[in-house]
């Protein structure tokens, strides 16, 4: 069986037209929904054989979830379908991979996020597993029940808090009895709280048996979402029969079971094979470790416990174990912060005994794993054979070479290398001059770094950042502040704005004395969008004043540090108590959370403006998940301006440490009640809305951070910008814009509001919010006209953009 084939590909038959599925787009869970379709099928098609009581149970749920993913599954949801064909995308499988691993114990919310597939991930040089489906997903409905205290009889309430407390605590016959002594006033929305309430205490057998009474009383009408609800949670706790007859129960009332109803029953059967004797065939094993190993290095790294899972399945199973599966594996292994040298010798012992030859990328991957070990010897005999591969050596194993002798110390042999490389490849690749470079500049050898950076800037390779921070690196070790100097002022000409570069020059500035310049760079950084400042940035130049004396500034700088939430060094705090207890303060500690206004201000412009909110199960905790568009200009400055606004508030996972500049352009904050305002007022049921009260907020600040995350502004002048919500929320903005002597015009296209600044509109709205706007020196954005004011319709119904994201 080839590797990466589809189930579509090995045994059905090609599906016509017309079975095309209508599913709706969702971009915050979009993995279940190609998850879902992949098992179905895989699975499906491996029961066709049958065999035994379980293998055609599995059967008929599978070849259900096939009929009615392919063919019939239309479901209500907000957004409008989308035609997809019956391919899953592999890329959207690898962070479900980790909910077969888990089990039950997950979250109830199960977070499928995309882990990315870069173009840099593992290559199989089999077939690939299909064209790419769009990512969907349907979320369970939610299950409407009233509270206790909203029921208005106070005898209701008591017998309905004594059924809660007892039920859970009785047997199967005595639950039967107690609820029968109930019929006289028990009614269907009675039973339904009776039956939440025990699936919110876990006690999900007590609620699958109060919904089998429910379902026998003669005033009982099917509710989907309690169904749906209630088979979720047992599907989770692997009770699989139960779970089943709910399912059926669903499909028997002529309703569509919930995606998320698939998904669980079938990860319930993967995870207990032995359920009927069922196994998961060898595609499916193959598609799911694809998936694993699509992204980046960098990304699939952390997918590392999941692909040996999948390894561990596929030999206990007894099933094939394709080449690109050991490959996969150990080139996993080689991107780890820590190698497991003893695991790749065992797969590659492996591989031999199975008559599986290493081919060039193998290889690559351990040379990889050898040059973060410092392994020469095993180096050795890996480049050996890459040259009897016959073709020429890959520029990497240059790199990975130069870098296993730059660990023994031998950086002369790193540059011969090089030099082979130049010699043999006919020039030398960008990752090549980095680390010859590094190498040399942590060998400390001067006058051959400077030759070699020279060499690469000659050559027009870019980018020569990385190169920049290797010699200026160099300069401050050896205390070389001229050339370091020098260094600086060549990168700020030839390089985008960098924080580590200039992080490095201020730590020379203060190291040498020059607390003037120092502080003439700090507040460059400070105030630059796309520059920022980091707590070792503040810590230095805090340290840079009291060593000089200047407490007055020393204290502006160690408020801004409590300001932005930074610790600060025990040395500084040292110093700086005695000052503070003279002027009667003492010494603060960045512990509370609070919201700045200013913060405040920025989350209402950028929540107009597209930002999201996603909230728990009960609504008590929230996270804001900032997204930006890498191919905008504006948004590529704003996100550091963000990130560094909200560093405090940003969950560990998004924080970069103070080396680091390269900000992602997704991050989110840590899940705090404290964001609980601005999702009931902003995104209620997890839908965006215009507050009643959007008036009293839209402040200049607001306003502009409106504009800078979601709006344009056209080569004309005028302004445009994106708003969701429904038509009497848009009114609401419009009103506002008015009362501030600001008419606009309003269009609809897709799902999106625009709001346009036309004429002298807009040049009063740029007065406005300009003392707020980021100095960013970006061009206007050139949207191609996005969309056009001059017609007199004040709708574009007919689009299907409704993605207008930046």
């Amino acid at each position: 069986m080839l590797l990466g084939a589809t189930a579509t590909e090995l045994s059905l038959p090609p599906l016509p037209a017309a079975a095309a599925v209508a599913l709706p787009a969702s971009s915050g869970s979009s993995m279940r929904g190609s998850l879902s379709l992949l098992r179905s099928l895989s699975l499906s098609l491996h029961h066709r054989g049958g065999g035994g009581g379980g293998g055609r149970s599995a059967l008929l749920l599978l070849s259900q979830s096939r009929r009615l993913s392919f063919a019939a599954l239309r479901l209500p949801f907000s957004r409008p379908p989308l035609l997809v064909s019956a391919r899953a995308s592999p890329a959207s499988l690898s962070s479900s991979v980790e909910q077969v691993v888990d089990g039950p114990d997950s979250d109830e919310n199960w977070d499928f996020t995309s882990r990315g597939g870069d173009s840099d991930g593992f290559s199989f040089d089999v077939g690939s597993v299909g064209s790419d489906m769009r990512q969907l997903a349907s979320p369970s409905p939610a299950v409407e029940v009233r509270e206790l205290e909203e029921v208005p009889e106070q005898w209701r309430r008591a017998k309905l808090a004594w059924l809660c407390k007892e039920l859970p605590a009785q047997k199967g016959g005595t639950l039967v009895r107690i609820l029968n002594a109930q019929r006289k006033w028990m009614r269907q929305e009675d039973a339904t709280y009776v039956a939440v309430h025990c699936m919110r205490i876990r006690e999900n057998e007590t609620a699958f048996k109060v919904y089998k009474w429910m379902m026998q009383q003669h005033w009982y009408k099917f509710d989907f979402a309690l169904a749906t609800k209630l088979a979720d949670y047992l599907g989770k706790n692997r009770k699989f029969a139960k779970c089943r007859e709910i399912f059926d129960d669903i499909i028997n009332q002529g309703r569509v079971p919930s995606e998320s109803t698939f998904h669980v029953l079938i990860v319930a059967y993967l995870s207990a094979s032995k359920l009927g004797g069922y196994q998961p065939r060898l595609s499916l094993h193959n598609s799911l470790f694809r998936a694993l190993v699509s992204g980046s290095g960098a990304l699939s790294k952390h997918h590392l416990k999941q692909a040996e899972f999948i390894f561990h399945n596929l030999v206990t199973s007894g099933l094939e174990i394709h080449n690109d599966i050991y490959g996969g594996l150990i080139w996993l292994h080689s991107y780890q912060d820590t190698i497991d040298g003893e695991r790749i010798a065992e797969l590659r012992k492996e591989m031999q005994e199975s008559g599986i030859e290493e081919t060039r990328e193998v290889l690559l991957s351990v040379l990889r794993a050898c040059s973060k070990e410092g392994n020469s010897d095993e180096a050795e005999r890996v480049w050996l054979k890459l040259q009897h591969l016959g073709d020429k050596l890959p520029s990497l194993a240059y790199v990975y070479k130069m870098e296993v002798y730059a660990k023994v110390a031998e950086h002369v042999k790193s540059l011969n290398l090089f030099r082979e490389m130049q010699e043999r490849l006919g020039s030398a690749t960008v990752a090549a001059y980095h680390k010859i470079i590094e190498v040399i500049c942590k060998a400390q050898d001067v006058e051959l770094a400077e030759s070699l950076m020279k060499e690469f800037k000659n050559s027009g390779l870019k980018p020569l950042g990385p190169s920049f921070i290797d010699m200026m690196n160099m300069y401050f070790n050896l205390g070389l502040h001229d050339k370091l100097e020098s260094a600086f002022s060549q990168c700020v000409e030839k390089c985008q704005p960098n924080r580590v570069i200039y992080g490095i020059y201020l730590d020379s500035l203060v190291r040498i004395g020059d607390i003037s310049k120092a502080e003439e760079i700090f507040s460059e950084m400070h105030s630059s969008g796309a520059i920022g400042i980091s707590g070792r940035n503040c810590n230095s130049i805090l340290g840079g004043y009291l060593s000089a004396g200047d407490y007055v500034k020393a204290e502006k700088v160690y408020h801004l540090k409590c300001e932005k939430k930074y610790e600060i060094e025990r040395a500084s705090m040292e110093k700086l108590d005695p000052i503070l207890s003279l002027r009667g303060k003492a010494v603060k500690k960045p512990v509370s959370l609070k919201l700045t206004k200013e913060q405040r201000e920025i989350l209402v412009g950028m929540l107009l403006g597209g930002l999201q909110i996603d909230s728990d199960e009960q609504r008590k905790n929230h996270m804001i998940k900032f997204k930006f568009n890498e191919n905008s200009g504006m948004h590529s400055a704003l996100k550091r301006h963000i990130y560094e606004h909200y560093h405090e508030w940003l969950h560990p996972s998004c924080k970069l440490d103070d080396n680091s500049n390269e900000i992602p352009n997704s991050f989110s904050t840590i899940c705090h009640s404290y964001f609980g305002f601005y999702a009931d007022q902003f995104w209620p049921r997890g839908k965006p809305v215009i507050p009643k009260l959007i008036h009293r907020w839209l402040s200049p600040c607001a306003l502009a951070y409106w504009y800078m995350y979601g709006g344009y502004r056209m080569s004309s002048g005028d302004i445009l910008l994106k708003l969701r919500g429904s038509q009497e929320g848009v009114e609401r903005v419009v009103k506002a814009l008015k009362a501030k002597s600001l008419d606009c015009r309003v269009k609809r296209k897709g799902q999106v509001y625009w709001i346009g600044l036309l004429g002298s509109n807009s040049t009063w709205f740029w007065k406005l919010i300009e003392p707020y706007v980021l100095d960013l020196n970006f061009a206007q954005e050139d949207d191609g006209e996005i969309l056009s004011f001059n017609s007199g319709s004040d709708s574009d119904k007919n689009s299907d953009n409704t993605e207008e994201d930046r």
